[in-house]
């Protein structure tokens, strides 16, 4: 429960799961001050007042740089608890990992340095991810071969030559986060607690979207005749913000990790909830599982394609009881995310309505100013053409999301 004298900063306030944190934070009465890359960027700081007009209190937006560690002090002043979500996600393998580990690890250091020296931080919520629990890109475990669970004891081994350099940026910042707090002398000390979700998806708040998204959104725009054999552990994002904000005050959380995982899915069941939900109104949806060759083939000649081959046909589990035990969050249901995800698509118009959509909706809005329908559907013009233009050019949100 927020009170009149607490201020929460969220690092990296544009990205997708930090919104969703800001927005929840303000709904529910705390204060807010949200990190930017660029107070100049007008429509990033639009977009970011506009969560919760009507707010108890304004958000409070300011410019701070993960590989400006002096940039995280002035971010700090005053702050009673802080959400570090800033990490940057790639689409792709990078070439150089170090593209992704150094501002994970510096970053992070640089943010819980700033909160040890403040004074008046009580409690660090850090968003980690499963990657740093478990990865597939590597081997199981061999004492994890039987069960295929994890639970917030395990940690991936991020000397392993296969590990991918997202899990490995993911794994050494957690790491160094709670040897960090471990080290610092009583006066110093916070609390730290660690959310680590799994795939997170949801309804988008604008027309930006993630690297995760791209499974829902190549399901829907036709850019993939098939899908590969691959297994996700979803996360609704709505239930990650959740997760953050309960943290932030429940005393069982600190000191600890929680897993935040809803559902363990194929790709292909994914597919087949869009395509029942999808398909009456003119969409088409792949359902055609790729054979595993064809998807390595692919993997020569799309980068993106390379992450998904050492995971092809895994099926592992994450245990999330501390995720309803502690924080007492109840995961949304699995069509739901899924379905909510989709509209939001084609809501923000980066997915084109079909035109069978359109000659519903038409028709209906012609019934409704009391109208004859217009024959044969007859596409709305101005509105369709921005939203086709968008579905090409809106960019993937990958900085500063997880």
């Amino acid at each position: 429960m927020a009170s009149s004298n607490s201020v929460v900063l969220v690092t990296g306030a544009s990205g997708y799961i930090a919104s969703y944190i800001v927005k929840l934070l303000q709904e529910e009465g705390w204060n807010v001050r949200g990190t930017v890359r660029n107070l100049e960027n007008e429509q990033v700081v639009k977009q970011l007042k506009e969560l919760v007009p009507n707010a108890k209190y304004p958000l409070e937006l300011v410019e701070a740089d993960l590989l400006k560690e002096d940039s995280w002090k002035e971010a700090v002043r005053g702050v009673t608890h802080v959400i570090h979500v800033a990490s940057p996600f790639p689409d792709r393998i990078p070439s150089n990992p170090d593209e992704l580990i150094k501002p994970a690890v510096e970053g992070t250091l640089a943010v819980l340095k700033a909160a040890s020296e403040a004074g008046s931080v009580k409690r660090v919520v850090l968003t980690s991810s499963i990657a740093a629990v478990y990865d597939s890109s590597i081997a199981i475990p061999k004492d994890r071969e039987e069960t295929k669970t994890f639970t917030e004891e395990d940690w991936t081994d991020h000397e392993d030559p296969l590990l991918e350099p997202y899990a490995k940026s993911k794994t050494l910042a957690e790491k160094a986060a709670w040897d960090f707090v471990k080290e610092l002398s009583d006066e110093k000390k916070f609390e730290l607690v660690a959310i680590n979700p799994g795939m997170v998806i949801g309804p988008l708040l604008t027309k930006r979207y993630t690297t995760s998204h791209l499974a829902i959104k190549k399901l829907l725009d036709k850019s993939t005749p098939a899908v590969a054999r691959l297994k996700c552990n979803i996360t609704d994002v709505r239930d990650v913000a959740q997760a953050h904000v309960a943290a932030l005050t429940i005393p069982e959380a600190a000191g600890q990790r929680h897993l935040i995982v809803n559902h363990s899915v194929w790709i292909k069941d994914m597919a087949l909830i869009i395509q029942k939900e999808f398909k009456p109104k003119g969409y088409f949806v792949p359902t055609f599982t790729a054979p595993n060759l064809l998807v390595r083939v692919s993997s020569i000649y799309d980068k993106g394609v390379k992450l998904v081959v050492p995971r092809l046909g895994k099926e592992v589990k994450y245990d999330n009881k501390r995720m309803q035990e502690v924080l007492k969050v109840t995961p949304i249901e699995l069509e739901k995310t899924i379905i909510d995800t989709a509209n939001s698509f084609i809501e923000e118009g980066i997915i084109k309505k079909s035109k069978k959509s359109q000659k519903v909706e038409g028709a209906e809005q012609a019934k409704g100013n009391g109208e004859a329908a217009p024959e044969g559907g007859k596409e709305l013009e101005p509105e369709d053409k921005e939203k086709s233009a968008v579905a090409e050019s809106a960019p993937a949100d990958v900085a500063a999301t997880n």
